[in-house]
Order: structure tokens, then C-alpha cells, then sequence
């Protein structure tokens, strides 16, 4: 009884904990939200795996320099819908746009 008691109060716990904490998305003058999204650790969280630790090594094709040869566009519309073996949606959103404009700048 008490081991199950103990599993329901952690396991609630666990639940009640991964909804909270959203943080402070700050608020521009015209009463909307805004938010800042830190491109190179979205690229660290969901990129390296494929295209390596400093995106020139991987199994992927090498995304270290691509700002040279693709737009913030093109870039944009590979990562939203996939490319060769890449699957699309990834990333999205404004995750998807924020990492397209840092890549943009790897020349």
C-alpha cells in the first residue's frame, strides 16, 4: 500500500512539474509576447546528431558554411520540408526560423 502511494505522489509530482516553468517570454510595448529563440542551441540539440559536432562532420552533409551557397530562404524551406534523407518539421515554427537565419550566416 505505501510503495503505491509513493509511486502515485511521485508520478504526480513528475506530471505537475513538466507543466510548469514555461518561464518569462517578456512582453513587447503593444501588449503582445514575444520570445528568443537561441538558434545554436536548437542546432546543438537537434542537428549535430546527423551533421556532427561542428556541422562538418557528420553523417549528413556538411552545414558549416551553407549561408555561402543558400539563402535564409532556401535554408528556411530545407529544414521546414526536408531534404534527401532529412525528414521534414525537425525543426519548426520559430525554432525553424531563427536556426535558418543563423545558418544563413555561415559563409
Amino acid at each position: 500500500m505505501n510503495k503505491k502511494l509513493l509511486a502515485a505522489i511521485f508520478g504526480s509530482v513528475l506530471v505537475l512539474g513538466a507543466c510548469g516553468g514555461g518561464g518569462d517570454t517578456g512582453s513587447n510595448d503593444e501588449g503582445g509576447s514575444s520570445t528568443t529563440v537561441d538558434a545554436e542551441a536548437v542546432v546543438q540539440q537537434k542537428c549535430i546528431s546527423c551533421h556532427g559536432d561542428n556541422l562538418d562532420n557528420g553523417s549528413a552533409p556538411a552545414i558549416d558554411k551553407i549561408g555561402a551557397t543558400h539563402s535564409e530562404e532556401e535554408i528556411h524551406d530545407i529544414i521546414v520540408d526536408g531534404q534527401g534523407s532529412m525528414p521534414p518539421g525537425i525543426i519548426k515554427g520559430e525554432e525553424a526560423e531563427a536556426v535558418a537565419a543563423w545558418l544563413a550566416d555561415k559563409k
